[in-house]
């Protein structure tokens, strides 16, 4: 491995945080973007075909060194990992409704729950998975919300884009109730 690429690791390593790509450029300030990716790809593909327990991925608008996927649940198992804490149904449905309509008011989002959402946005903001991003333009100026790179790295996404399209989320909560002739044609025999 190049010694730039030596650099990454080890500052990768050291992090317990995705690393933004402006961050690790400041680790060699003479190499060039092009370079610093090529030694990205470097530390990436050494991984790879050494057949490591650890990966290289993009995630959180940073790049992070973790474990790898079939070897997660075994370490969790083994209590070797800290687990993240987990959020309620109302801290998630809160978390999506920001996630997709960013920026976005605490009104805004108490009208699409219907229920007030003033504790669920204080517990998501001190997680660190949304932060203040600006203020409307309504009355009192209200405070808008989105989420951070904490949000990203929480859900294993590089970016906002990678959420699954509102089309997407349709298809996939659509009931699967089969035809009412199917049940009536599978059911046993003598079943009443």
């Amino acid at each position: 491995m190049t010694s730039l690429a030596k650099l990454l690791e080890a500052a990768l390593f050291a992090s317990a945080r995705p690393i933004p790509f402006d961050e690790l450029s400041a680790l060699d300030p003479d190499s060039s973007p092009a370079a610093l990716r090529a030694a990205l790809d470097e530390v990436r593909e050494h991984y790879d075909q050494e057949g490591h327990g650890v990966e290289l991925v993009e995630i959180g608008e940073g790049w992070q060194i973790l474990t790898r996927a079939e070897y997660t649940e075994a370490i969790e198992r083994a209590q070797l990992a800290a687990r993240p804490q987990r959020l309620s149904a109302a801290a998630l449905e809160s978390l999506a409704i920001i996630a997709y309509r960013q920026p976005i008011g605490r009104a805004e989002i108490e009208e699409i729950r219907g229920v007030a959402v003033g504790g669920v946005l204080k517990s998501l903001h001190e997680r660190g998975l949304i932060d203040v991003v600006g203020r409307g333009e309504g009355l009192g100026r209200p405070l808008l919300y989105g989420t951070t790179p904490a949000f990203l790295e929480q859900f294993a996404l590089r970016h906002l884009d990678e959420l699954p399209r509102a089309d997407e989320l349709a298809v996939a909560l659509r009931s699967a109730a089969p035809p009412a002739t199917e049940t009536a044609a599978t059911a046993p025999q003598g079943a009443a």
